[in-house]
C-alpha cells in the first residue's frame, strides 16, 4: 500500500512541480514584458516570444506523467516516487531560472539593445537540464 501511495505520489509531484515552475517563470518574463511594453511597444512580439520559453518544462513533466501513468506503483512505487520528484524539481528550478534569464532579455530589448537571438540561446541552457531530467525519467524503465 505505500508503494502505491509513493508512486501515486511521485506521479503527481512530476507533474505538478513542473507546472507551478512553468507558471512562475512564464510570469517572470511576463511581468518583465509588461514593464518593457511601457518603454517600447513596438518589440511586444519578441517579449511575447520570450515570455512563451519557460513553458516548456510544464510540458516535459506532463510528458512524463502520460508516459508513467499506466505503470506498476504497487511493485515500484518508492522508485516512481524517486523519479517524479526528481523529474518535477529539476523541471521547477529549470522553468524558474529560464523565465529570469528571459525578463533580463526583455529589459534588454526595450531599452535598444539587439540581445533577441543571445537570449534564446541563454534560455536554452537551463531548459537543458529538464530535457536530461525527462531523457533520464524515460531511460530508467
Amino acid at each position: 500500500m505505500l508503494n502505491l501511495v509513493l508512486g501515486y505520489l511521485g506521479l503527481g509531484l512530476m507533474l505538478a512541480l513542473a507546472g507551478v515552475g512553468s507558471a512562475i517563470g512564464t510570469t517572470i518574463a511576463g511581468n518583465a514584458a509588461e514593464g518593457a511594453l511601457k518603454k517600447n511597444a513596438e518589440k511586444s512580439s519578441s517579449y511575447m516570444i520570450l515570455s512563451a520559453i519557460p513553458a516548456s518544462q510544464g510540458l516535459y513533466g506532463f510528458l512524463a506523467f502520460i508516459l508513467w501513468l499506466n505503470k506498476d506503483f504497487a511493485a515500484d512505487g518508492l522508485m516512481y516516487f524517486g523519479i517524479g520528484i526528481s523529474v518535477g524539481i529539476t523541471c521547477m528550478i529549470s522553468a524558474i531560472r529560464q523565465g529570469q534569464v528571459c525578463a533580463n532579455g526583455i529589459i534588454g530589448i526595450s531599452q535598444g539593445h539587439n540581445v533577441m537571438t543571445n537570449t534564446m540561446i541563454y534560455a536554452a541552457l537551463p531548459e537543458f537540464y529538464a530535457i536530461l531530467a525527462l531523457l533520464g525519467a524515460i531511460l530508467i524503465h
